[in-house]
């Protein structure tokens, strides 16, 4: 029976990897746009993976179960590397909520009915959740368990509530690694494990249309004041990727994995406080 990779979101994070965890193993990669799919591929099938491609709208269960099917048919889904996503600077505060906080929620869903024991799967948050003051844990308990298609009605995620793309996308990342706690008790019932990545700045084409925007001053001096000093790489996020969906980690769900160079460090207790 074919194993089956299933990559939503073909930047070069879910790339990284997807080439750690699916030697022997068939990749589906989707994506919103059929050429960032093709070119993905390209790469992926160059270095030897056995690959097809998929188009998919991670806020619309229509077209995430369409997906679920598309990877079902091909084999046993054994893996899923969740790295779709929009940043504050491309999409206004709803769509981010509905692509980021919702679509999460779907994809965790969909293929949690569907997951192989011994399956693995893990969500790209971002190093934002954590600079989010903390919630009530009334309100982390409502966004780690509404169900899926009542998320978006809850009145913390009001557009009154909600007026800044960036506190959008706070809550989004905050909301991920608590749906993915949550999410880890339903998936270990299929004996497999599901954990969050959250990510500081990578080196990736959004990361430079971040620094090349309004908000890449601040970017900078995050990089410049962060105890690592420097931008990450796709290759390092591969690295905790590998270990949280391998063998070495089969201990570890409903984490949530800061990998961010220390600038969360910096902010709560650093050069980079707020005043």
């Amino acid at each position: 029976m074919t194993n089956v990779n299933v990559v939503l979101g073909a930047g070069l994070i879910g790339q990284a990897i997807a080439r750690r965890v699916s030697t022997g193993k068939h990749v589906l990669l989707a994506d919103l746009h059929q050429e960032n799919a093709d070119a993905a591929a390209k790469v992926l099938s160059d270095a030897g993976f056995e690959v097809s491609t998929a188009i998919v709208d991670v806020s619309s269960r229509t077209s995430v179960h369409a997906l679920v099917e598309t990877a079902t048919a091909i084999g046993t889904v054994t893996g899923v590397i969740h790295a779709a996503g929009v940043s504050p600077t491309q999409a206004s505060p709803g769509t981010i909520l509905k692509v980021d906080l919702y679509g999460t929620a779907l994809v965790l869903e969909e293929f949690g009915n569907v997951i192989a024991q011994g399956g693995a799967g893990v969500v790209i948050a971002s190093q934002s959740g954590h600079r989010l003051p903390a919630l009530t844990p009334e309100q982390d308990k409502a966004l780690a368990t509404t169900p899926a298609d009542e998320l978006l009605a809850l009145p913390m995620l009001q557009p009154d509530q909600v007026t800044d793309p960036l506190h959008a996308y706070q809550v989004s990342k905050r909301g991920n690694s608590l749906r993915v706690m949550a999410e880890a008790v339903r998936w270990g019932k299929r004996g497999a494990r599901v954990n969050t990545i959250s990510p500081g700045i990578i080196c990736t084409p959004l990361a430079k249309e971040e620094l090349a925007g309004p908000r890449g001053p601040g970017y900078r001096r995050m990089l410049e004041l962060s105890p690592a000093g420097r931008i990450g790489t796709p290759d390092e996020v591969g690295a905790v990727g590998a270990l949280l969906m391998g063998p070495d980690g089969t201990f570890i769900t409903g984490s949530d994995f800061l990998m961010d160079g220390g600038v969360t460090a910096s902010y709560w207790y650093g050069e980079l406080a707020p005043k």
